[in-house]
């Protein structure tokens, strides 16, 4: 391979690293869409997901209040050992919160809103769910 070529490839394999590795990125594999925003959360299939530094117990309970501040309407509520599954109504939308232990003060939770997942009301959701926890500590 000549070097003006070998050049040409390495300095477009640079750009494309350098703008995917921001702060929001967002890669189609197949079917899946998966993305990172600023470190944070993690987007995949609709699913926003981040992890917070509380309780099991205590995540549930902020969960539970950011959806009563939210009036959602809660239509089923699955609670385990180690995780538990809220499925709620709100402004026409179905919303499906997962909360995972993860360690003692390490508590992963996914939000999905709608059918194919809206980044900007799952957004909106954990950062009720983070109120709540400021509140409840």
């Amino acid at each position: 391979m000549k070097r003006p070529a070998l050049y040409f490839i390495l300095i477009a394999c640079s750009l494309f690293f350098l703008f995917t590795a921001g702060c929001n990125t967002a890669v189609m594999m197949g079917d899946r869409v998966v993305g990172v925003k600023s470190g944070k959360f993690f987007y995949t299939d609709g699913t926003l997901k981040t992890d917070y530094t509380a309780s099991f117990e205590k995540t549930w309970q902020a969960t539970e209040k950011a959806l009563n501040n939210m009036n959602a309407t809660v239509m089923e509520t699955e609670k385990k050992i180690s995780s538990g599954t809220w499925r709620a109504h709100m402004e026409g939308e179905d919303v499906k919160i997962t909360v995972e232990y993860l360690e003692p003060e390490l508590t992963t939770v996914a939000v999905r809103v709608g059918l194919t997942g809206n980044n900007l009301a799952s957004r909106l959701i954990h950062d009720r769910i983070r109120e709540a926890l400021v509140q409840l500590r």
